[in-house]
């Protein structure tokens, strides 16, 4: 063909990402636990898959589930996080 030269296109670069698990969390801005250095969806793993269980099988306003979201809430707290 011709002799024509050409600029090779520019590819933008990925944003760069603080962790490996970073596209795990839904949120834009992510918070990292000032103890841990864990984001709030990785932190207090326990608390939170009891939470979960008891919320899907009795329901958010059970008193069982009640003191189970306290309890997360409290971990996530000792962890550094700002929990209502």
């Amino acid at each position: 063909m011709g002799q024509a030269s050409s600029t090779p296109a520019t590819t933008p670069e990925p944003p760069t990402t603080p962790s490996a698990d970073s596209g795990k969390c839904n949120s834009s801005v992510q918070k990292v636990g000032i103890k841990s250095g864990k984001k709030i969806c990785c932190c207090c793993p326990e608390t939170k898959k009891a939470r979960d269980a008891c919320i899907l099988s009795k329901g958010e306003e059970d008193s069982e589930c009640l003191k189970l979201i306290e309890l997360h809430k409290e971990c996530l707290r000792g962890e550094g996080f700002d929990v209502k």
